[in-house]
């Protein structure tokens, strides 16, 4: 999205009457209200002030950007306003501000909008541009010269982004994080200060940016290990843990913006402290440096976080679907047909290859979705389950990086046909060869696991339970979890139904249990999985085990045996209390077709609840 699509001529003031940064703060709201942009312009007004109690957006050179992300935001949308003689913004320079540029995100933004945000904020670091902006005649100027600039800047970030980070081996080599509150404006701001003044000094660097449209140019562990030292510059929250072992200097996300040369000269001086970290287990890799798990850690989050969505909308729509079949006659309504295939067909079929394409995402940016997604559909089919799916995000993801180093020679003339043509190409191609190889030996697997479990059906039913209720624990979905499904239709079908109740306590157990986690260890969780925790409430109770797969993902080695231990508990109290069920799905809502339900409830309950109280044992506390 260009800048000019969210910044009109209805929305520009040439000349401000406003005097004081209270009274220009209004003006600019007015005419965003007047616009139809905003809901509640007051409101949105007190938030505009609360980013300005944070940290001035007088940024100085004579401008400034107040801006906020707000439900009151309509649409996102961008506010000018001149003033020839100058207001007193409280800029940061202590000189009065003439270019004002209120930025208005809606609170449901979408990449797009946020990075034409963001790209604005970067654009008037140039001098040259402020001078036609101060200059210009009409409206008409003013958009004309934002098309310019921002061509200009575009053109520079696709050669950016496809260029591979490289340094002179003589020159220094400094990485840097920048970040602010709402990361739309300063975050950047900081970054290109620091990067324009390091071209300037004759520094090679690399910057990471923590702003709404999430990480972007992420930091590797072999750009750390090559770094003379890190520079954050930032006023919220940075995963410092990957930086041990380096030097490291802290400062607000302003002195990016207004002391760049100050910040580099110090990084390469040597007179800087190095960062010991904390030492934390968990945040620190067991087998290096202390960044590469953290590496780790955030590309499967960004792989987590954008398949959330699939597991959520999916599952909520398998679980209306039920509202309409009957689960004894397996007879089914259209409109419940419908449900069943948009959720289950659709959106969640879609959730391995999300999760393996975003996690390639993050590790080698655009170039290695492709392949990502490619890899993740091929688990998806191979019935490989989540654990596939990671797998393939970071095959694809390694592999593109590899790929672009091997593909270095290239001149920078024709980086465009790297980035476009061979490193897709070849990336989807050498993934996909390997998944195939990967994936396909795994339904031979599948079949091996129903034949072995038949053999058990006729000795210690209660060891049966547990076993069948832990499978489904196990990759929720995947090829175990399929075995148990598999194996307790077949017995449904040769007149035994006390397996597939032990399934169903098994499968429903996993969310449930995560969700009583988040209502009660509320410490031990994000915000993003306490609300995921919900809705995971819903899934478990309809028998949707994949709802605890975006926690299962993030944090395996702690979630995965608290959920099977729950689930062992749950199969194997329900085939000693002698559950039977003939409802092949349906979980809570067909618990009245179950013989001694009020037993089979209590099983399910004892499962989520152990299930729960090892999470709230195992997991650290949130930061």
């Amino acid at each position: 999205m260009k800048i000019t699509e969210l910044l009109k001529k209805e929305t520009m003031i040439l000349n401000l009457t406003a005097t004081t940064k209270d009274a220009v703060i209004e003006e600019l709201a007015d005419k965003l209200d007047g616009a139809g942009n905003l809901r509640d312009k007051q409101a949105f007004i007190k938030e505009i002030h609360h980013r300005e109690e944070q940290s001035s957006t007088g940024i100085g050179e004579g401008v400034a950007i107040p801006h906020a992300k707000s439900k009151e935001v309509i649409e996102p949308a961008i506010v000018f306003g001149r003033s020839q003689s100058g207001i007193d913004y409280d800029a940061l320079d202590g000189e009065n501000s003439h270019l004002f540029f209120m930025i208005a995100a809606s609170a449901g933004a979408n990449d797009v909008h946020l990075q034409a945000l963001s790209r604005l904020s970067t654009l008037l670091m140039d001098e040259d541009f402020r001078r036609l902006l101060m200059e210009a005649r009409s409206e008409k100027d003013i958009l004309d010269a934002v098309d310019l600039k921002e061509k200009e800047k575009l053109d520079s970030e696709d050669e950016e982004e496809s260029a591979p980070a490289t340094t002179s081996g003589e020159r220094p080599y400094i990485v840097g994080v920048t970040g602010c509150p709402t990361g739309i404006a300063h975050t950047y701001m900081a970054a290109d200060g620091l990067k324009a003044k390091a071209k300037e000094l004759g520094f090679d660097i690399k910057v990471e940016t923590n702003g709404s449209d999430g990480v972007r140019n992420g930091l590797t562990d072999d750009d750390i290990k090559r770094a003379t030292a890190v520079i954050i510059a930032a006023d919220t929250h940075v995963e410092k843990e990957r930086f041990a072992g380096k030097r490291l200097i802290e400062a607000p996300v302003t002195a990016g913006i207004r002391r760049p040369a100050e910040l580099l000269n110090e990084a390469v001086s040597g007179d800087v402290p190095v960062y010991k970290g904390t030492g934390k287990g968990g945040e620190s890799s067991s087998s290096g440096g202390g960044g590469q798990r953290s590496a780790f850690y955030r590309h499967l989050m960004n792989g987590v976080s954008n398949m959330l969505p699939f597991v959520v909308g999916g599952g909520i729509l398998i679980a209306i679907s039920f509202f309409f079949e009957d689960p004894v006659e397996g007879t089914i309504t259209p409109f419940g047909e419908m449900l069943s295939y948009i959720g289950g067909a659709n959106a969640f079929f879609l959730m391995i290859p999300v999760l393996a394409g975003f996690i390639a995402r993050s590790i080698a940016d655009r170039p290695g979705f492709a392949a990502g997604m490619v890899g993740g559909l091929m688990a998806a089919n191979g019935d490989a389950g989540f654990l596939g799916g990671i797998i393939a995000g970071f095959l694809a993801g390694y592999l593109v990086i590899g790929l672009r180093r091997l593909f270095s020679f290239i001149p920078k003339s024709l980086e465009g046909i790297k980035t476009i043509l061979l490193l897709p190409l070849f990336g989807i191609t050498i993934t996909g060869i390997i998944m195939f190889y990967a994936v396909t030996p795994l339904a031979a697997i599948q079949n091996g696991l129903v034949d072995w479990l038949s053999g058990l059906g006729t000795g210690n039913i209660v060891l049966l339970g547990i076993l069948l209720g832990g499978m489904m624990a196990v990759d929720m979905g995947g090829p175990i979890n399929k075995a148990a499904f598999t194996f307790g239709l077949a017995m449904i079908d040769a007149g035994n139904l006390a397996p597939h109740a032990a399934i169903m306590a098994g499968g429903m157990v996993p969310p449930i249990g995560i969700a009583l986690a988040t209502t009660f260890f509320k410490n031990k969780f994000t915000d993003q999985e306490k609300d995921a925790g919900k809705t995971n409430y819903v899934l478990g109770a309809s028998f949707i085990t994949e709802g605890a797969i975006p926690f299962a993902a993030s944090d395996p080695f702690r979630v995965i045996p608290a959920i099977i231990a729950g689930s062992a508990l749950a199969g194997g109290l329900a085939m000693l209390f002698g559950a039977e069920t003939e409802a092949p799905h349906g979980g809570l809502f067909v618990i009245l077709l179950v013989n001694n339900w009020p037993m089979y409830l209590l099983a399910i309950i004892a499962g989520a609840a152990l299930t729960a109280v090892l999470l709230g044992a195992f997991k650290k506390k949130t930061v």
